[in-house]
């Protein structure tokens, strides 16, 4: 089984108006990490998906999505 995951990280960044810089102060997470995370150089572990989230103010769920293939 393989599973195909999509981060929408950079979509919902951009949609409230936060920059990457701003995003790394507010979750503690890299600027390099969330660039990477966004151009599909990086796979998140959960925790970065949680603070990303909390971040952003959504739900962990809404920063990706998986198809199974």
């Amino acid at each position: 089984m393989n599973i195909e995951i999509s981060y929408h990280l950079y979509e919902i960044r951009t949609k409230k108006k936060i920059s990457s810089g701003v995003l790394a102060e507010l979750s503690e997470v890299g600027k390099t990490t969330i660039n990477d995370i966004e151009n599909s150089r990086h796979d998140p572990t959960v925790k970065t998906i949680c603070m990303l989230a909390e971040a952003l103010q959504v739900a962990p769920e809404d920063l990706y999505s998986y198809v199974v293939k």
